[in-house]
């Protein structure tokens, strides 16, 4: 989506443990693909979050992934708006991002997630132990790109991958 791409910002929430292992995997990717990962950026709340994108800005980031975490699914819209006003394109592992203004997702769909999760909170209060359930790794990813982000920002699609989106929002 961005080509010549060098420097890439990650907006993290410090509270979510699960986050090191994903900004490992991000750093990794970005070695192998020759653009620089800047420190993550850290945000437990919604103006540290503003206070992120003022670094980003500042650092001149040629764009920013948004981790997945309640706390960015619940300020998409925030987050949509401070990458739009910052002209950062910007990926998040939540379609729900992208309906909110963000340009790209690609991820698991939160709702199948939260059926799954139903189902094993049933299987728990009918007496199964947690430690006997399987552990579960997504069936199927997602790809939205918002297509008016995209044209805000200057950005023309890759023929690819508005093939590959299961959604592009016009």
């Amino acid at each position: 989506m961005v080509p010549k791409l060098s420097h890439l910002a990650v907006l993290v929430n410090p509270t979510n443990p699960g986050q090191a292992t994903m900004l490992k995997s991000v750093e990794a990717a970005g070695q192998r693909a020759g653009i620089k990962v800047l420190l993550p950026l850290e945000a437990r709340t919604p103006q540290e979050i503003e206070n992120a994108f003022s670094t980003i800005a500042r650092e001149k980031t040629g764009a920013v992934i948004v981790m997945l975490d309640t706390l960015f699914i619940q300020q998409r819209r925030q987050i949509a708006e401070l990458a739009a006003k910052h002209r950062l394109p910007s990926l998040s592992p939540f379609r729900e991002y992208v309906e909110a203004g963000g340009l790209m997702s690609y991820g698991q769909n939160l709702a199948d997630q939260y059926r799954r999760m139903a189902t094993f909170v049933d299987k728990i209060l009918k007496g199964a132990k947690p430690g006997d359930l399987p552990v579960e790794q997504p069936t199927t990813l997602e790809l939205f790109i918002n297509g008016k982000t995209a044209k805000a920002l200057g950005i023309k699609i890759p023929q690819s991958l508005l093939i590959s989106a299961d959604k592009v929002i016009e």
